[in-house]
């Protein structure tokens, strides 16, 4: 916890004061204040904080800063800090609470991922020259989805912010990472379409109207804002954009068959500007994200797939973290973004596989990586220098990022692919650039600017000049000294600095009657007099000058860096995004050697063939040899009928297909020992099951929610992974879905379905539909329990196993005997159809032989007359009485 009483020593005097006699209302409202009544101080603070009521204001006070009010109660709670009361304004006690402006990035970034917004309000007078308070403003606005620093950011995640906008049955989205530069905009035609990039792309802060419709869909994001309509203005929107472009049009940027996106997208600009309060020169151009070109998952597949965390939310049981040996951050997130935005066009895959097999012949993934770790994240440093909020070490990794490229140069020229050549044309060495740095900062520079000593020797002569007399001030010193002892006979005379008084020289007062007559009283200590020389206060007046003039000359000099840079931002930008997308490709290399996966055949025929497949996560984190299994789905077999007992691998075999298939739409060799996958449009998943409480939706109502989205959207060049339809309702409700589920998938549909299920009834439809066909997990029962051999077997399970896997979990013995007793009534009973109807069993699903239908399905009817026609009704209807 942060104990503040302690530490106001630390504050101007004058400030201190002033903050003693404060008021103490309830609200930050100024139009419920007489600001008369308050102090000069409180009037400042009140002013400011009126301009920003919906957030937290930190009100820069010396060492300090410090919330008052609302804003304090809720630091206090939020940050785990001591709530006080210090002095009166308008008659009252305030609440206040503050935190160590060295220590505020730390308490920013907590209240970042709480989803809290915080405006910084600096002192920008000069309290030399002040009359009362110090001037302040705010000079930015710390928001989740606006944050550029490092120490607010996580490294290796994108930090998005997002707006949202509804009109004519169709939602327009615009997505904004200020940390890069990179904007999109996108529409959807659905609730579901907008659900899913929403997951995509899992903004930090979310903008929405105040007029939106579907509230209820972005529940689930922390750092909602509620924007007026107005912002979401079409021509105010594109006007904005040409202005940040500096374009006369949008054509250039093939958005305008996006309006709806466009006017997110406006919101978004808007809302950049009005928090940072500065240039955005790195926001060069915007992107439309077509949902055609991708292989589409819904919001449950993502789930349901654990492709950046696990069920769980866990990061390190995920596909990511198996895939992901990236060796910048920048790198990291990009490949991110492919998994969750999987490519549908073959030819820019094979392009990718191409690249990642030279990069394997040539070896050159343990040649890159250690370069490009040295690379680091320029892609974020660069956002800061943009937005000029660079620190000097962000000027020294840049230094260093710039001083690895004719490594990467050198490395890059061994390989011939297309795609190789092309990354590092867009790579060039940057020798002014990286010259200019290497004569400006020093080797290992301080955190911040603010103390100086950052700019290096030789880089400006004034500055080395004003550094000189300060340096050169020990020297003197000593000199001084040794002239003065034997000018005055006094041995113990020492000659000091402290930052209070300045030069001195100590006498200590055995020896006052040897003290000279020009000696000028400064400080009379217990034991010793302090005493300063006219030589001397020249001096100190002549180095603390320069150590001032040093110090703002220094951080002139640094300002001017910033506009020494910028005029390369855009070809920094391309290189930045060349370098995260050659550590993607150099990480698949090294998987695909490491994990011994193979390159996949992207074929134009429907289908998918898999041999020995593998579960890339399951095999990463099992100390067991994983055992592989074959998939084939062709045209004229698109459907398999999974089943096996519970804790058999279905779903484990039914995500490793989703995965390979996945993995090889993002360019990456997959893990089987071969693999030919045909066009894919969606990757369906209906597996797991939870309830959504907050929506007022059973387990059983999620299931059915995600199966007609599966029903409404499916094609036939979709891969459908159900698990377990029906489980949450009756037996016979839950067999009767199932059924029309998978007769609808493999009938109509006719999509890629591996279709997993309890339910022994339905592996009778390969008998009834043709392209359809029975697999199971295998399992062997020994001494009365159960061994899963996790094989995929040709045909259906025997049986389910269910006891036995009770037995597993632990259930006790007398459940598990009582079990089995009424398992072997109730198989008893079932041959027997009068049995079968006093335990009130209801008739089969299944469609049951009937002589009369077979008769039926023979006659020719053109050849009956109407009395043999009669004659037949007569008899069948005999036959069944």
């Amino acid at each position: 916890m942060v104990v503040l009483s302690s530490c106001y020593h630390l504050r101007p005097i004058f400030e201190f004061q002033q903050s003693l006699p404060e008021a103490c209302v309830s609200s930050n409202s100024e139009s419920a204040l007489e600001l008369t009544s308050h102090t000069p101080m409180m009037q400042q603070y009140l002013r400011l904080k009126a301009e920003h009521p919906s957030i937290l204001l930190f009100y820069r006070m010396g060492d300090f800063y410090e919330l008052f009010y609302d804003d304090a109660a809720k630091a206090s709670e939020l940050l785990d800090i001591s709530l006080t009361k210090r002095g009166k304004s308008g008659g009252n006690a305030i609440p206040m609470a503050g935190v160590p402006f060295h220590a505020v990035e730390g308490y920013l970034a907590r209240l970042v991922q709480l989803g809290e917004s915080v405006a910084i309000c600096e002192q920008v007078g000069d309290p030399a020259t002040s009359k009362g308070p110090v001037e302040r403003k705010v000079t930015r606005i710390i928001t989740p989805g606006t944050v550029s620093d490092e120490a607010l950011l996580q490294e290796r995640s994108d930090n998005l912010l997002a707006a949202v906008y509804f009109q004519s049955g169709r939602f327009g989205v615009s997505t904004l990472d200020i940390s890069s530069g990179r904007f999109h905009v996108m529409e959807a035609g659905s609730a579901d379409e907008l659900s899913s990039q929403l997951q995509r792309a899992n903004p930090a802060e979310l903008l929405y109207p105040e007029d939106f419709p579907y509230t209820a869909l972005l529940q689930q994001y922390a750092g909602l804002r509620r924007r007026p309509v107005w912002e979401f203005e079409l021509d105010t929107a594109r006007e904005q954009l040409c202005r940040q472009f500096k374009t006369s049009s949008l054509d250039a940027f093939e958005v305008d068959a996006m309006p709806l996106g466009l006017a997110a997208a406006g919101c978004v600009l808007q809302y950049i500007k009005d928090t940072q309060r500065t240039a955005l020169p790195h926001i060069r151009s915007i992107h439309p994200h077509h949902i055609a070109d991708s292989v589409q998952l819904d919001a449950a597949t993502r789930r349901n797939l654990e492709l950046t965390q696990s069920l769980s939310g866990d990061q390190q049981s995920c596909l990511a973290a198996v895939i992901d040996k990236t060796a910048t951050a920048m790198g990291s997130r990009l490949l991110k973004r492919w998994l969750h935005d999987p490519l549908a066009d073959h030819a820019r895959l094979q392009q990718r596989q191409q690249t990642v097999a030279e990069l394997i012949d040539y070896a050159l993934p343990e040649q890159l990586a250690p370069v490009l770790r040295n690379v680091g994240d320029v892609e974020r440093i660069l956002a800061r220098v943009a937005l000029r909020s660079a620190r000097p070490r962000d000027f020294a990794r840049l230094r260093l990022a710039l001083q690895q490229l004719p490594e990467l140069q050198l490395i890059l020229s061994q390989a011939n692919s297309v795609k190789l050549q092309a990354l590092a044309q867009r790579c060039p060495i940057q020798p002014e650039l990286q010259q200019l740095l290497e004569r400006a900062i020093i080797e290992n520079p301080p955190v911040v600017i603010r103390d100086g000593g950052v700019l290096a020797e030789g880089y400006n002569d004034e500055l080395d000049k004003l550094r000189a007399l300060s340096q050169n001030a020990t020297n003197y010193l000593v000199e001084l000294e040794e002239r003065e002892k034997e000018r005055t006979g006094i041995p113990t005379l020492k000659v000091g600095y402290n930052k209070v008084h300045g030069y001195f020289i100590e006498v200590s007062r055995s020896y006052a009657d040897l003290v000279p007559s020009d000696y000028v009283r400064r400080q009379t200590l217990k034991n010793n007099e302090r005493f300063i020389l006219p030589e001397l206060k020249a001096y100190e007046d002549e180095v603390l000058t320069s150590q001032s003039r040093a110090l703002a000359l220094e951080k002139r000099l640094y300002d001017e860096l910033f506009d020494l840079i910028l005029p390369t931002i855009e070809t920094l930008q391309t290189l930045a995004a060349s370098i995260a997308e050659l550590d993607v490709l150099q990480c698949f290399a090294e998987r695909a050697q490491s994990l011994n996966y193979c390159c996949p055949q992207l074929s134009a025929e429907p289908g998918i063939h898999i041999e020995g497949g593998r579960h890339p996560v399951v095999e990463a984190l099992s100390d067991e040899p994983f055992i592989a299994n074959p998939l084939m789905i062709t045209q004229s077999q698109r459907m398999l009928i999974v089943t096996g007992p519970n804790m058999g691998g279905k779903s484990t075999y039914m995500r490793q297909i989703a995965l390979i298939v996945l993995l090889a739409h993002i360019g990456s060799y997959v893990p089987a020992e071969a693999a030919t996958i045909g066009p894919v449009d969606r990757i369906f998943t209906r597996i797991g099951a939870s309830d959504d409480l907050a929506s007022g939706r059973s387990t059983f109502m999620v299931e059915m929610t995600e199966t007609a989205t599966i029903l409404n959207h499916a094609t036939a060049n979709s891969l459908v992974l159900m698990d377990e339809i029906g489980r949450g309702t009756s037996t016979y409700d839950g067999l009767s879905l199932a059924w029309a589920c998978a007769e609808q998938l493999a009938q109509q549909i006719k999509a890629m379905t591996l279709f997993a299920t309890h339910y022994f009834e339905l592996t009778q439809l390969p008998e009834l539909y043709n392209g359809i066909s029975n697999v199971h997990l295998d399992a062997v029962e020994h001494d009365d329990g159960i061994v899963f051999m996790h094989a995929v077997q040709q045909g259906p399970a025997s049986k389910s196993y269910g006891i036995q896997v009770a037995q597993l979990a632990g259930v006790p013995q007398p459940v598990l005997r009582r079990a089995k007793q009424k398992l072997h009534e109730l198989e008893q009973l079932a041959p027997a159809e009068s049995t079968a109807k006093e335990v009130g069993q209801q008739l089969s699903i299944l469609p049951e032989a009937s002589p009369i239908l077979d008769e039926l399905k023979q006659l020719q009817l053109d050849e009956l007359t109407p009395r043999q026609a009669l004659a037949l009704l007569y008899r069948w209807q005999q036959e069944n009485r």
